[in-house]
C-alpha cells in the first residue's frame, strides 16, 4: 500500500524549490551577463524570450486542466512546467563552454 501525501501541504514545498532553483539560474544569468560580448547579448534575448513562451505555456497548461475539471491538478503541473523550463537552463548555462 502506498502512502500518499497532502497535496495542499506538498504544493508550497514545490514552490519553494522552484524558489531556490531559479535563484541558481539567476546567479548562473548574472555571471554570463557580466563577461558581456556576443554571448551575454544572445543570453539577454534568450532570457526575455524564453520567459514570454513559458508564460504562454503555463497559462494554456493551466487553463487546460481547469476546463477539463482537473483543476485540482492545475496549480501542480503549472508549477511542474516552470520547474521543467529552470531546470534545462541550469543544464545549459552550467555546461563548459
Amino acid at each position: 500500500m502506498t502512502r500518499r501525501g497532502n497535496a495542499w501541504l506538498d504544493l508550497p514545498f514545490k514552490a519553494m524549490r522552484l524558489g531556490v532553483e531559479s535563484q541558481r539560474v539567476i546567479g548562473l544569468r548574472l555571471i554570463k551577463l557580466s563577461l558581456g560580448g556576443p554571448a551575454a547579448a544572445a543570453e539577454a534575448e534568450m532570457m526575455v524570450t524564453e520567459k514570454a513562451w513559458t508564460a504562454l505555456d503555463v497559462q494554456a497548461e493551466f487553463l487546460t486542466n481547469t476546463l477539463a475539471g482537473r483543476h485540482h491538478r492545475a496549480s501542480s503541473r503549472a508549477l511542474a512546467l516552470y520547474r521543467s523550463r529552470v531546470r534545462a537552463n541550469i543544464r545549459r548555462l552550467s555546461s563548459p563552454l
